[in-house]
């Protein structure tokens, strides 16, 4: 069913699949013939399928419909990838363009009622009984999307559906931009030092390189994260921190450029999710969002939370007892705000546990925790880690490969870890290329890691905070999951057709490594000194890890039940606003108070264009699951290749080819349990 290419598009990178994508070529002119030529030639063979009188079949039928999703997914995730990493006004511009595009092919093929009645005469018929385990998963998961996708709606209701969807998809790619263009707008240029007491060297380096590089004297501070955390959590200018916070807790929001408010299509997405759900028959987004999740219903997540808030919160609220009293006793703070919060907290440590991150920083400089987190991944997992060639979107971003014991490659991963103008904030995985088998043999996957740590400064190689060290070990853990895959059909190889609810198992579990001596020894050299991570310096940062856990804890809660609420029980055609539930989720669980004019909701990305509406919850979920699988290895040997061995096998290997809880079990040999969560936060009883 391919067709012959003319001489511009035999030219265009983004339809080249012979190999890894050609970032020194794509450019955004490429984008819509590319994407134009593969959603015509999709239509074509969706026809042909649809129209088709042979029975279905694997072979003539779901494998070749799965090879043109192939090519269209494979061109658009390097659209995508460079729209999120190298944003430029011509690419967004085309990506722009696109978007409604390939939203309006999808939700006709999800549509489509002869395509649904070809895969459940499929499902029916004998051929069925002879697919292996992860074909019939790929056609039971068809049977559901076609399900959720409309197509067993009457035509007035498919067509008011397919709208929504190319709405909803337009709505969200104008929030992630307006947080975006918002966070980019914002520099605040400082002249007088005195101003900045108490604010890490390096980070006043960088702030004067940026200053430099807009011909401006002084310090340049912006809402990236690199530049906007250590101002709060060092900065004894309170001042300085309250207007740094009150610019980065009201972006997209009204209190900026009208053109870049949030708060109207927040508005519009909620009311779009509502009428989605009632077409399908759903009582609320919620409950459409859970179909493909491993919690059932919403009250079973909503009970989840509150349980998991109940044995938080003694703790947090001990834990702000602490905080406030410090405030008032040691710094003279009598009203503790929220841009204190991060500094007083700092202070606290630093006195209870006599260190700093800062000081903890020097120890972690990128080459040497690379190293770790490849050594660790060796040994567990029997792999070899090593950097390799290919072309990329900028000069920060690197090219690796993993390969087994007999030396064959089985997975390969570019790792972008800088922050940077143009580059959308927050730290991900994504996929390059998915595993599967095709005519001239298996098809190797291929990851995008992307973070947004400071880079290199005045010489001196970039250096990591712990918790960045935990991020890289986090994205590091869903690249694994969708390269140690060994399913060889598309649709549910590596993260594929994985329960949303349980994709962060391997990402949290990789975490726990951070907290080994056995592992962090080996992965630290002090910049000036090349000295390894004292044990005494380890000691504390091991007795600080659950320093205001309870207070994380309820914050995290916090953020999933206005999620999970907001999809819910909350009419979005209501006379109250996001605002107001907030305010009463914070009523119940929250031991921090934001100031009434935060606008949380305008900047939460995640439910409102990152995929995790109704969602958010699954990050606590899934750390339970990842807390109870480390228990393993910490009863066996944290860094047991055997255990490592089995969580391959178990986990890693299975991608989305059985329901995630069959694959927990088989690795633990049992069901989860919140226990180890607990323990691990050092909230057990």
């Amino acid at each position: 069913m391919n067709q012959p290419l003319d001489s511009a598009l035999l030219q265009n990178p983004l339809l080249d699949f012979s190999g890894l994508p050609k970032f020194d070529q794509v450019q955004a002119a490429h984008v819509t013939p590319a994407m134009d030529h593969l959603l015509e030639h999709g239509r074509k063979v969706l026809e042909s399928l649809a129209t088709g009188t042979e029975a279905p079949t694997w072979d003539n039928f779901a494998r070749p419909l799965e090879d043109m999703q192939e090519q269209i997914s494979r061109a658009w995730s390097q659209v995508g990838h460079m729209n999120a990493v190298v944003n430029s006004p011509e690419l967004r511009e085309a990506y722009n363009a696109t978007l409604p595009k390939l939203t309006n092919f999808y939700a006709d093929l999800s549509q489509d009622e002869r395509l649904y009645a070809r895969f459940r005469a499929l499902r029916d018929s004998a051929a069925y009984q002879s697919l292996n385990k992860a074909q019939q998963k790929i056609v039971d998961n068809e049977l559901r999307d076609f399900r959720l996708g409309g197509a067993e709606l009457p035509t007035d209701k498919k067509a008011r559906f397919k709208a929504i969807q190319e709405e909803m998809a337009t709505l969200s790619a104008k929030f992630e931009e307006n947080l975006l263009d918002t966070t980019n707008d914002f520099a605040l240029y400082v002249e007088n030092e005195a101003e900045l007491s108490g604010i890490p060297a390096d980070v006043l380096q960088t702030a004067e390189e940026a200053a430099k590089a807009d011909q401006k004297a002084g310090w340049k501070f912006t809402l990236h994260l690199p530049s906007y955390m250590p101002v709060l959590q060092y900065g004894d200018n309170r001042a300085l921190r309250e207007q740094l916070y009150r610019a980065y807790a009201t972006r997209a929001s009204e209190f900026g450029k009208p053109e870049w408010d949030n708060t109207g299509l927040i508005d519009q997405i909620l009311k779009l999710r509502q009428e989605e759900a009632q077409l399908l028959g759903y009582k609320n987004f919620a409950e459409v969002s859970l179909v493909a999740k491993m919690a059932d219903t919403p009250q079973q997540v909503i009970d989840f939370l509150y349980n998991l808030a109940k044995r938080a919160k003694p703790f947090a609220e001990q834990d702000m007892r602490e905080l406030t009293e410090y405030a008032t006793k040691k710094l003279g703070i009598h009203d503790l705000e929220a841009w204190d919060v991060a500094y007083v907290s700092e202070k606290l440590r630093e006195e209870k546990y006599a260190f700093s991150d800062q000081e903890v920083k020097q120890y972690f400089p990128e080459a040497k925790v690379l190293e770790g987190l490849f050594k660790v991944v060796e040994t567990i997992f029997g792999v070899n880690v090593r950097k390799s060639q290919a072309p990329v979107w900028h000069q920060d971003a690197a090219f690796y490969e993993i390969s087994d014991k007999q030396g064959q490659v089985v997975g390969q991963f570019y790792l972008d870890l800088y922050a940077r103008n143009n580059k959308r904030g927050g730290a991900w995985m994504d996929e390059a290329i998915t595993r599967r088998k095709i005519a001239s043999g298996v098809e190797t996957p291929v990851a995008f890691l992307t973070c947004n740590f400071s880079g290199p400064v005045g010489g001196k190689p970039a250096l990591f905070t712990h918790d960045e060290v935990i991020t890289m070990f986090h994205e590091f853990g869903h690249g694994l999951h969708h390269m140690l895959t060994r399913i060889e059909d598309y649709g549910v190889s590596g993260i594929k057709g994985v329960e949303w609810d349980a994709v962060e198992l391997p990402s949290q579990f990789m975490e726990n490594f951070c907290w080994e001596w056995d592992v962090l020894r080996h992965m630290t050299q002090h910049v000036d000194t090349g000295a390894q991570l004292p044990r005494e310096l380890f000691d504390k940062m091991v007795a600080a890890k659950n320093f205001q856990s309870g207070m994380q804890t309820v914050r995290q809660v916090e953020f999933a039940l206005f999620d999970m609420r907001l999809h819910s029980d909350f009419d979005p055609h209501g006379t109250w606003t996001s605002l107001d539930l907030i305010e009463q989720v914070r009523d119940e669980v929250a031991v921090v108070r934001p100031p009434k004019w935060n606008r949380f909701p305008n900047n939460f990305g995640h439910i409102f264009a990152g995929g995790y509406a109704a969602g958010y919850y699954s990050y606590k979920w899934a750390e339970v699951l990842s807390a109870d699988a480390y228990s393993l290895f910490e009863e066996n040997g944290v860094l047991s290749e055997e255990t490592g061995r089995k969580f391959w096998n178990e986990i890693l290997a299975q991608g989305g080819s059985r329901p995630a809880l069959e694959s927990f079990i088989a690795f633990r040999g049992r069901e989860p349990s919140i226990d180890a969560l607990l323990r691990h936060n050092g909230m057990s009883a």
